[in-house]
């Protein structure tokens, strides 16, 4: 299974991005998406995670900026992300906990991660 991110890049303070990941391989079934980021420096930390259900959990730090959202026939999730400040900056990445489909069955659940895309705030 592979999961794609895309979509970081160089934004002014104030603008926005929108980044997108895919999963693909051999799914069966896909529950929680999210993001994650790490600024350089510091520790990896949730920025946003959707559900099967589309229940969503934000970060303090990105409410009311930041939107996430799945489209569960094409096994992606994306995030809005607007009025963005330079403390945003950061490698993002997206992970995802999903099913194989094998040929003996379904396996159990698992968390995977992308390779993360790097998107940086300028003052």
């Amino acid at each position: 299974v592979q999961l794609q991110a895309s979509g970081g890049g160089l934004v002014q303070a104030g603008g926005s991005l929108r980044l997108s990941c895919a999963a693909s391989g051999n799914i069966f079934s896909i529950d929680h998406m999210g993001w994650y980021r790490q600024a350089p420096g510091n520790k990896r930390e949730l920025v946003a995670v959707i559900t099967s259900g589309d229940t969503t959990n934000y970060s303090d730090s990105v409410k009311g900026r930041f939107t996430i959202s799945r489209d569960n026939a094409e096994n992606t999730v994306a995030l809005q992300m607007n009025s963005l400040k330079p403390e945003d900056t950061g490698v993002y990445y997206c992970n995802a906990v999903l099913r194989l489909m094998m040929s003996w069955g379904p396996t159990s659940s698992r968390l995977y991660w992308g390779q993360g895309t790097l998107v940086t705030v300028s003052s």
